[in-house]
């Protein structure tokens, strides 16, 4: 990161009023500089900083800072604006946000700080709308003055502009809201005509009688407002970082989502391509304790994340380092899944997140709040600050990583993916309009089952935004029932140009603003796969029984049915009734195979062994090489490179140790200088050797 002087952020976060107490302050950061912590982050909450309209209450953020310039630290300042101080709620009613049916959204407590001023709306967005010109000023009056006041603070390093990007799906229809919606379309359309014809409503005549859409159902005009949404939201992100830059133009604006692009990119605004492109350093939070402790869901984190920002740095900047209590999330699982972590957990954890490429950590709670429904959650040091046998591990990776003889290994990067999964966002605007009233979640078993897939036979598959492919040679397509015409040409040149596409059932089946084409695969793409449709079925609650025969396997399927007859390509396998599954086509310069259903929802549920197999072949068609092979599936290998230096992480999730053979690409390489190696481990070229929750890095 070229504003930090550190050579890996690594830290916590620290202080969100009123926890932790302030006669603790100065100890702990004494203990965090001593055990190799550089970075705090802070929430200065809106709510608890303007307590009277104007009059602002600096004294414990002033301290925060001072504490870092004193002991060698730096701070990332987490601007909350939509924290709302209980007199604006107040002063501005006309402008809180709304549900639906008229409610309007109530100032609450906070959960992950026992402070007023939140409301249930998600990370960044408060109880009232930035869409409201009186509500904009006052929140860039306070973001004015929190700049003016640190931006030469010698312990800032800079802005979180939005804590973990999202919203929620059940607002905005404030008034100011629905007026910045017309605006939009306005832009759009440009008279009311082309919109009467786009939606399919003939009777509107003036720009007022527009309403945003209250049903969540696969028509145009939900297709627009899931879009405004996002336009809007993510412009207020823009407003918040322009505020900001306006008073201070030198210090580091970054930002952190969930992870949550795949399963909420189009419900709850989870853009991490979108967010990332706003700031200098991108970031996740990722808890297992949350999410599970499957060690494909850790993977997946971090290589979305290192996708979506596209060759920018990225942290993560909320990882677990404690318990997890009393949460609905983890209601019903085991103990050892992520509930009460141990120090090889924060030591797997952590060594995940650096193997998929992150280049920073922080904690998400130093020490765990007092109160609140998070009370005693995710702290490395105990309840009273002091060092735990978790946070010494945590301390350990710390120096271990700022140790200057770590500084070319954290310099290289994760290579290239072997294969790429294609990301087109319209496809998840799409399906969470079909699927929601049926309460279908087959887009994310598909996405997150492909993965899967890939990851299980130790292949790389890097997560790849439609606007990206140029930069890749072979993309697996899970679940393309929609897309517009023109990503249908974008897809269709990067084939011809030499691409190699392996496609799901029902590609572009609903073309522009969901209208499904009366040929099939539509908007010309059954040229491009050889194939027409004969049959389709669309019954994904039974979707388990869909049997096709590949190279003698049958593997299982899942979501839809689609079923062909060649038009110029070639019939690879069928279904268990006859019908043709799978066609391979070759077009221009590149090659194509059409699957006439979804196996990667099918391997989501079940995870058998012919699913497996089958990303095998899937693989097996592009033609190339995987960057690593192993003989053991409990492992994950990953290759980084920095010009012509080359390392091997070699990551055991497992509490066994784990043994085996590697390979790089398909020869064995020779080992050099080892960057961390726990007791017994080794790699003598061929054969590696991993204790339990443990990595092993080396050079080759």
């Amino acid at each position: 990161m070229s504003k930090i002087s550190m050579q890996l952020p690594f830290g916590a976060v620290y202080f969100r009023k009123s926890n932790p107490p302030r006669e603790d302050w100065a100890r702990d950061y004494g203990v965090a500089a001593e055990d190799g912590l550089n970075v705090f982050r802070h929430w200065f909450m809106w709510s608890a900083i303007e307590r009277k309209p104007g009059q602002y209450d600096w004294d414990e953020y002033d301290r925060q800072l001072d504490l870092a310039a004193e002991n060698g630290m730096k701070t990332v300042i987490a601007e909350l604006t939509h924290t709302v101080p209980d007199w604006a709620y107040r002063k501005f009613a006309h402008a809180r946000q709304m549900k639906a049916d008229g409610t309007a959204l109530a100032a609450t407590m906070g959960v992950s700080a026992a402070t007023g001023g939140f409301a249930n709306n998600g990370g960044g967005a408060g109880s009232l709308t930035l869409n409201c010109p009186e509500v904009k000023q006052a929140a860039g009056a306070f973001l004015e003055a929190l700049a003016g006041r640190y931006k030469d603070h010698p312990g800032i390093l800079g802005y979180d502009v939005w804590n973990e990007c999202n919203y929620s799906p059940a607002v905005d229809y404030n008034p100011h809201t629905k007026a910045a919606f017309r605006v939009w379309l306005q832009e759009k359309y440009g008279d009311l005509d082309t919109l009467a014809a786009a939606w399919y409503r003939f009777s509107y005549a003036e720009w007022d009688d527009i309403e945003p859409p209250t049903q969540i159902a696969p028509y145009p005009e939900c297709i627009d407002w899931l879009q405004f949404k996002r336009d809007n939201y993510y412009g207020q992100m823009q407003w918040r970082i322009d505020t900001i830059r306006g008073v201070d133009t030198k210090n580091l604006i970054v930002a952190h989502g969930v992870g949550g692009a795949i399963p909420d990119m189009a419900s709850r605004g989870c853009d991490d391509w979108l967010a990332a492109s706003k700031v200098e350093a991108y970031g996740y939070t990722w808890i297992q304790g949350r999410k599970g402790d499957q060690p494909w869901r850790s993977f997946y984190a971090a290589d979305l994340n290192r996708a979506a920002s596209r060759g920018k740095p990225f942290w993560h900047a909320e990882r677990q380092g404690g318990p997890l209590w009393m949460q609905p999330q983890v209601v019903g699982r085991d103990k050892e899944d992520a509930r009460a972590p141990e120090p090889e957990d924060i030591r797997a954890w952590t060594m995940t997140s650096f193997a998929g490429g992150a280049r920073g950590v922080l904690n998400l709670r130093y020490r765990p709040l007092l109160d609140g429904p998070l009370f005693g959650a995710f702290g490395s040091y105990g309840m009273d600050g002091a060092r735990t046998p978790r946070s010494d591990m945590a301390s350990e990776i710390g120096k271990w990583a700022n140790d200057p003889a770590q500084k070319p290994l954290l310099e290289a990067k994760p290579v290239k993916g072997d294969i790429g999964i294609l990301v087109v966002p319209e496809t998840q605007q799409w399906d969470y309009l079909l699927s929601h009233e049926g309460k279908y979640d087959t887009y994310a078993a598909a996405m997150w089952g492909a993965y899967r897939g890939f990851f299980d036979n130790g292949i790389q598959a890097d997560w790849v935004h439609i606007d990206d492919i140029a930069q890749y040679d072979a993309l697996y397509f899970p679940y393309p029932i929609m897309f517009t015409s023109a990503q249908a040409k974008i897809i269709t040149d990067w084939v011809e140009q030499g691409g190699t596409l392996i496609a799901e059932a029902c590609p572009g089946y609903f073309g522009d603003r969901g209208k499904v084409g009366v040929v099939q695969p539509n908007m010309g793409l059954d040229k491009l796969f050889g194939a027409r449709e004969t049959d389709v079925e669309f019954m994904p609650d039974i979707g388990d029984r869909i049997r096709f025969r590949l190279d003698g396997v049958e593997t299982v399927g899942g979501g839809f049915l689609q079923a062909y007859q060649p038009e110029g390509g070639t019939p690879r396998a069928s279904f268990t009734d006859g019908r043709i599954a799978i066609v391979e086509n070759r077009f221009g310069k590149g090659r194509t195979m059409l699957v006439g259903t979804h196996p990667s929802v099918g391997y989501y549920r079940n995870s058998a062994p012919e699913g497996l197999k089958y990303f095998a072949e899937c693989f097996a068609f592009t033609g190339k090489t995987q960057h690593t092979t192993s003989n053991n599936p409990h492992v994950q290998i990953r290759l980084h490179e920095a010009g012509d230096r080359r390392y091997l992480w070699i990551v055991n999730p497992t509490r066994a140790e784990q043994s085996g053979t590697l390979t790089l690409g398909g020869k064995a390489p020779k080992p050099g200088k080892a960057f961390w190696a726990g007791e017994h481990a080794g790699f003598d070229g061929t054969r590696f050797t991993v204790p339990p929750r443990d990595v092993l890095i080396v050079e080759i």
